[in-house]
């Protein structure tokens, strides 16, 4: 069977600063994405990680090369069509959650679907649906004060799979969360991956964490060093991630 290409970027370069005075973060990488990959990117603070995942997931623009969504160039496309694909394709979680403090933790879940004017009664069933794969069930009427970071975190990954996004993107997902929690967060995200839910692309610092994907790129300098896949054991995974660090040395925080 084919496999399916979710996300692409070829030959990107992104600099910052004005003509004669720019820093290039990016410098010329290319990444393609299938459908039910799960890859996690990993580097040295200042490798380009974080600016390459808001490109990919429109929330920058590179300066130059080709980023494709939805089988689509999206420097070829009008505002209004790059709105509906960040609304229908693309779901994010954030490293500081982002749910709404005024709505309890059901409605947070459902808002995607509700202002997307989705029928009442398939936002309940999809949200609790969701929450049921989150570990969520009994918190559904609770408000995010009244959650731990590891349920907020849970209950915002349910909100970015909400509409069946094409792509999930992921900024340090774990990196507020204690041990506990992140791996709680890491073995959900794992099992919708499993279970073909979710195409998702993550960055992230923690080397636990990573050894949930089944892939790892590592970016230093603004290029792709690797790529190394899981295989069957994730312990090993890990061992070799923290290999790699190792070997390629620098603040990973």
């Amino acid at each position: 069977m084919k496999e399916t290409t979710i996300a692409e970027v070829r030959n990107l370069v992104k600099s910052y600063g004005a003509r004669g005075f720019q820093s290039r973060v990016l410098k010329g990488i290319s990444l393609t994405v299938l459908r039910n990959d799960f890859i996690a990117v990993m580097g040295p603070s200042g490798s380009g990680k974080t600016t390459l995942l808001n490109i990919l997931s429109t929330i920058d623009r590179p300066t130059e090369g080709t980023v494709i969504l939805d089988g689509r160039d999206i420097a070829q496309i009008s505002n209004r069509e790059l709105s509906r694909l960040r609304r229908e394709k693309i779901g994010f979680i954030f490293q500081d959650y982002n749910l709404l403090d005024t709505m309890t933790l059901e409605d947070n879940i459902v808002l995607p679907l509700a202002l997307g004017g989705v029928p009442a009664g398939e936002c309940i069933r999809k949200g609790r649906e969701l929450a049921g794969m989150f570990g969520l069930d009994g918190h559904l009427g609770k408000y995010p004060y009244q959650l731990s970071g590891g349920q907020k975190q849970r209950g915002a990954a349910c909100r970015a799979l909400a509409t069946d996004p094409e792509i999930l993107f992921a900024d340090e997902p774990t990196g507020a969360l204690d041990s506990r929690s992140g791996k709680e967060l890491m073995e959900c995200l794992s099992r919708v991956n499993d279970q073909g839910r979710a195409t998702i692309l993550m960055v992230t610092h923690d080397p636990f964490c990573a050894s949930y994907a089944k892939d790892v790129c590592f970016l230093r300098d603004g290029q792709i060093l690797c790529r190394i896949s899981r295989g069957t054991d994730r312990k090993e995974f890990c061992d070799r991630i923290l290999d790699m660090q190792a070997a390629m040395g620098g603040d990973f925080s």
